[in-house]
């Protein structure tokens, strides 16, 4: 089963959607007050796993065969995607090897190791990521379970919108999103044809934004600047996510890491959610002004995997 030979549908968002339901229940989708509009907030922070990551994962694994599960999944992330894939094996029985980069938060590598998964630490920027995880599929012929690039993951993350327009009676105006490889976005825009959907990226990681606006895949700059956003640092999107999002999505908006870290402390004390930097990013463009808000607007808050300590100086730090 080649995660290259299929492009992916709107039927297999619909078959993850039901997959997702028989195994989750749906999480939160809050009304909140924003600027002076009331709009909807996805709470996908409240997983299991602290992601939304889960949905790829598991419509990704289950959909295996019993010979590509014996060789076990390979994975490549920085903590949210390493817990979907390595909660998934947990749950089936697989074995699951994870590439994370050394500077990933403490809190995403415990989390990954407590689910059971084999860690295996590289240094960015000096070593490619991908490289290690290619000698490992050679060694051991597992699965390469691709955070973004990989069909299933996409039908997999665009379960949200489905389940979105369940709660909501109706498709969204527009679904804003952090975005990091474009899955997400890609997923949404199958799951959800009639709704704009905006990416929302760290400055100088906006590699889809810029993509989108090019027409053809940008890499990030050889030194690209620091975020707080750990989650949403890919180096550059995928064709299939680029050919996906190709005139269904703007090419979105960028956020500052101040902006990014009002949104965490709006998310605290409006909300009471726990939001880690890159799960807040799309919420920081609405709070910025960068979105245009209505009724039927969704902020999607994709993660919230945060380290203790940061997070508390963010949210009692000076307003």
């Amino acid at each position: 089963m080649n995660s290259t030979s299929r492009m992916p549908t709107r039927q297999g968002v619909l078959e993850a959607a039901e997959k997702i339901a028989a195994l989750l229940p749906p999480t939160p989708l809050l009304p909140a007050q924003i600027n002076g509009v009331r709009c909807w907030v996805k709470c996908e922070n409240l997983q299991p796993i602290g992601a939304f990551k889960i949905r790829g994962a598991w419509h990704r694994l289950t959909a295996l065969s019993d010979g590509e599960k014996a060789r076990g999944v390979v994975a490549v992330s920085s903590g949210n995607h390493a817990q979907g894939v390595a909660w998934a094996a947990r749950e089936l029985g697989v074995d699951a090897k994870v590439v994370m980069p050394h500077d990933a938060p403490q809190v995403k590598l415990d989390a990954t190791r407590a689910f059971g998964a084999e860690v295996v630490i590289y240094r960015r920027p000096e070593e490619d990521r991908d490289g290690v995880a290619a000698q490992i599929i050679e060694r051991t012929g597992g699965v390469l379970v691709h955070a973004f690039g990989d069909p299933w993951v996409i039908e997999g993350q665009g379960s949200m919108g489905i389940e979105i327009v369940t709660q909501l009676g109706r498709e969204p105006s527009r679904i804003a999103a952090p975005c990091g490889g474009g899955g997400l976005v890609a997923g949404l825009s199958l799951a959800c044809p009639s709704s704009a959907i905006v990416p929302v990226e760290p400055e100088g990681w906006d590699m889809v934004g810029k993509s989108l606006a090019a027409g053809e895949i940008v890499t990030a700059s050889p030194n690209p600047p620091k975020t707080i956003c750990d989650a949403l640092q890919p180096l550059a999107t995928k064709q299939i996510n680029l050919d996906i999002l190709r005139g269904r999505s703007d090419p979105g908006v960028a956020v500052s890491d101040e902006e990014v870290l009002a949104a965490q402390r709006f998310a605290f004390s409006k909300l009471h959610l726990v939001v880690e930097p890159g799960g807040a990013a799309a919420l920081a463009a609405a709070l910025a002004g960068k979105l245009d808000l209505d009724e039927n607007t969704v902020i999607v808050l994709t993660g919230g995997n945060v380290d203790p300590a940061a997070f508390a100086g963010t949210v009692s730090a000076e307003r």
